[in-house]
């Protein structure tokens, strides 16, 4: 393909990353908590994680179930370290990530929730949220990572659509 031809793609994806800015900017004045300031971050990981999963549905459906896992890993996580280790001081969080991680990494040998890599993108989004966002709660930060998540599923899937279009078109020209 000529870099006459291949322009458009570049173009299309930056049009692509710049709506989704558009999509936040609107997005988080009604999603949870009031006054964020915009979770596209999650969505731009999102995106990327649609194509390490190999840019189809399948992949895109592994991706949001890894998410999930993520999160509730990240609550288990959370509840052991400040609640039942809490006494063991510098050690709580470390004992917890350690047993939760292994039985993580068994999913490896389950179907549909094998895509470990999501499993830590979505554990470390929602780790961050929590963080970093004034009074978040594990329900908000669930639902709201899970929007963008999907928001950002949603435009991989659109990427590779328009772009394998595009490609066929001009491979006929």
């Amino acid at each position: 393909m000529s870099l006459r031809k291949f322009i458009a793609i570049p173009i299309l994806i930056a049009l692509l990353a710049g709506s989704i800015q558009i999509v936040d900017q609107l997005l988080h004045l009604h999603v949870e908590p009031v006054g964020n300031v915009g979770f596209g971050w999650i969505a731009f990981q999102a995106w990327a994680m649609y194509f390490l999963a190999g840019c189809d549905i399948k992949g895109g459906v592994r991706t949001l179930l890894g998410y999930v896992m993520g999160i509730i890993a990240s609550i288990l996580i959370m509840v052991l370290g400040s609640g039942q280790f809490a006494g063991l001081g510098f050690f709580a969080f470390p004992l917890a990530v350690f047993l939760v991680v292994i039985p993580v990494i068994f999913l490896e040998k389950v179907k549909w929730l094998d895509f470990i890599p999501a499993i830590f993108v979505g554990a470390g989004a929602f780790f961050a949220f929590m963080s970093y966002v004034p009074n978040a709660s594990f329900v908000i930060a669930a639902k709201t990572e899970l929007i963008y998540c999907v928001l950002g599923l949603i435009y991989g899937y659109v990427t590779v659509s328009l772009r394998g279009a595009y490609e066929k078109k001009i491979s006929k020209s």
